[in-house]
């Protein structure tokens, strides 16, 4: 038991399976997709509403292939093709876990989705063009931590659901290398993984990325966003070897392709406009050179996500705040004021160019219109 509840905060599972306000694992909570909401269910062994009559091979099967213990067919909202990759030991363990826990009462509530996709014959249709199961795990005696991390990245991490692009029917394109993409609905771009995926962006080193999941804070940024509630949730309660595992193994991934077309550059005026703002709103905690201040405001200089190919984190931190988990670790983390409500959306513009184009950075322009777009999709 004490072994899947280690396991449970690797696979981040209170995430999906715990309303805000409302009991662990007992379900409830709204998951919004582009095909419409689905609602985790309840984990905890209410033999009426949760898992209280489910054996560990019908809990294994609905991990590893995405079967429910009717037989049913689950929606891969539930991240079963990441999840079937998990070795049956774990399965085990987690289901012990799950089995000790208080029992809630709580009855499912029923996907709310658009025809088809609601239809179990559309999901055997998607299953058969993107799903297989996966071989079973060997856990070879030699096995080392780039294998580990392997495991943890594919498996119940499943990193792919945010850190790969999704196709038009949200199967994950590309998942084992990890290329980036936009999250949809939330509209946060989780980058790629790895190091020196970006133009102009210095390796990390595993300390740093280590650093990052421990503690939410890194020499290199800050974890923002949804990958903040990642952090919060379950990576920072990951052992020194796992952290450092799943550092050695991102840091085998190849680099990815590099943008089709060059960025649009920042023109002299928007940048003296921008660099004018910079100094009026962000040098104080960032600095006139970029670097922030160690163990409170994070560099610019050099900060991958500032130069991404896509600027929509930036531009988010600068309308809606920038906020870094609470974690064991970094107990108060430093905050960032949002912006949004008092800078208009040419202003944020010009700052976001500048930090793009400061400091040896050759990021591109952001455009009034991305800001527009960016501030009517919200916080997410």
């Amino acid at each position: 038991m004490a072994r899947g509840a280690y396991l449970a905060r690797a696979g981040d599972c209170a995430a999906c399976h715990t309303r805000r306000g409302g009991p662990a694992y007992a379900g409830g909570r709204a998951i919004e997709t582009p095909f419409g909401t689905v609602y985790g269910p309840n984990l905890t062994p209410d033999a009426a509403t949760g898992l209280g009559r489910w054996s560990a091979s019908e809990f294994w099967r609905a991990l590893h292939n995405g079967r429910a213990r009717d037989g049913r067919l689950l929606y891969p909202a539930f991240p079963y093709p990441s999840f079937t990759r998990v070795s049956r030991a774990d399965s085990d363990a987690l289901y012990a876990y799950l089995q000790s826990l208080p029992a809630v009462r709580a009855p499912n509530r029923p996907p709310e989705l658009r025809f088809p996709y609601r239809l179990q014959a559309a999901l055997a249709v998607w299953r058969a063009l993107y799903f297989r199961p996966a071989a079973p795990i060997a856990r070879a005696p030699t096995a080392g931590p780039v294998e580990r991390g392997a495991y943890l990245v594919q498996g119940l991490g499943h990193c792919a659901a945010c850190h790969a692009p999704r196709n038009a029917l949200g199967a994950s394109a590309d998942a084992a290398a990890l290329p980036g993409g936009l999250i949809p609905v939330r509209n946060w771009y989780a980058p790629p993984l790895g190091p020196g995926r970006e133009p102009g962006v210095a390796p990390w080193t595993q300390q740093d990325l280590a650093d990052l999941l421990q503690s939410g804070e890194s020499a290199r940024g800050s974890a923002m966003g949804p990958m903040a509630e990642v952090v919060a949730r379950s990576t920072q309660y990951l052992g020194p070897a796992d952290l450092h595992a799943i550092a050695a193994y991102l840091m085998t991934l190849p680099p990815g392709p590099l943008p089709e077309a060059p960025p649009q550059p920042v023109d002299a005026a928007q940048r003296e406009r921008g660099a004018g703002l910079y100094g009026d709103h962000c040098a104080d905690c960032h600095g006139k050179d970029g670097r922030g201040v160690a163990g409170a405001y994070p560099p610019l200089a050099g900060n991958r996500g500032v130069v991404a190919a896509a600027p929509d984190n930036l531009v988010k931190a600068i309308l809606d705040g920038g906020f870094a988990p609470s974690t064991r670790t970094n107990p108060r983390p430093f905050g960032m004021p949002p912006f949004g409500p008092s800078l208009g959306d040419a202003e944020i513009a010009a700052i976001a160019s500048y930090v793009r184009s400061a400091w040896g950075h050759e990021a591109g322009a952001v455009s009034s219109l991305e800001v527009q777009r960016a501030r009517g999709q919200g916080g997410g």
